[in-house]
């Protein structure tokens, strides 16, 4: 049933303006002609307060009722809408609207299916060659990840993350991308089955000031939560066995990583 609409829209708005009065009229768009019992049961609202939302709605005129026998039926009216399109809505060029209107909802897709990116940050007292020897140097590495990572560290070679039990096997094996000593490190590093195709990316930007250095460690392309929360534990980890092996010579007396929760 279309009932036609006063020039006034003020009680329109002020209808559209509560979200239950706008989710009662989403059920009626959904399936029109529901009586109170229905539309209650649908949202799991109380019947009084329900009344008091239909009546509104039906002040607005944005709804109409019939009788199906002693039972109130409830109809959507989209002639108050439409009155709204027409006097606020097409004025404002509804084809820019549109091309706006696409550009939030790509943007808004790409948000939620961006992968996230880890970023840890350290300071060293020590020199930029120091750190560059100890993200780089198998022996060292060693002392303080419990695995040698070894390259020749050249953009393109291989670089791999090896057990130091003597077996040979490779935890990672990933790729140098970029190598500019004693600056930059970038690296693949797939750590997990879901990266084989697609790997995520470590960069590591040493930047000098005085007796120290900040060490900063970029994680991006982590496909998964779980590769999200493996690595904020381990990489805090990592990089503090290596402050203190640079700092006091020795490594920290337990593994930071067998920490419960690490």
């Amino acid at each position: 049933m279309i009932v036609h609409v006063a020039d006034d829209l003020n009680l329109v708005f002020k209808a559209l303006a509560d979200p239950t009065r706008r989710q009662l009229l989403d059920r009626l768009h959904q399936h029109d002609g529901q009586t109170l019992g229905e539309l209650c049961g649908s949202l799991a609202m109380a019947r009084q307060s329900a009344s008091q939302h239909l009546a509104v709605l039906e002040a607005a005129t944005l709804i109409s009722t019939t009788w199906r026998g002693r039972e109130k039926v409830h109809h959507l009216n989209p002639v108050p809408l439409h009155d709204i399109q027409e006097r606020w809505i097409d004025k404002f060029e509804r084809p820019r609207l549109r091309a706006l209107s696409a550009i939030r909802h790509s943007a808004e897709e790409q948000a939620m299916t961006a992968q996230p990116t880890y970023v840890y940050v350290t300071y060293i007292k020590a020199s930029p060659e120091q750190v560059w020897r100890a993200l780089t140097d198998a022996d060292v590495t060693a002392r303080y990840w419990g695995h040698r990572n070894e390259s020749d560290w050249q953009p393109g070679s291989t670089w791999q993350h090896l057990r130091t039990d003597g077996s040979g096997i490779a935890d990672v094996t990933g790729t140098v991308l970029e190598s500019v000593r004693p600056e930059r490190l970038v690296i693949t590093f797939p750590g997990s089955a879901e990266q084989r195709d697609d790997p995520s990316q470590v960069t590591f930007t040493i930047e000098p000031h005085e007796d120290i250095v900040r060490l900063t460690v970029r994680h991006d392309g982590l496909p998964t939560e779980t590769d999200y929360q493996a690595i904020s534990h381990g990489w805090p980890a990592v990089m503090a066995n290596l402050k203190s092996l640079l700092e006091t010579g020795e490594v920290l007396p337990q593994a930071p990583w067998e920490m419960q929760g690490a």
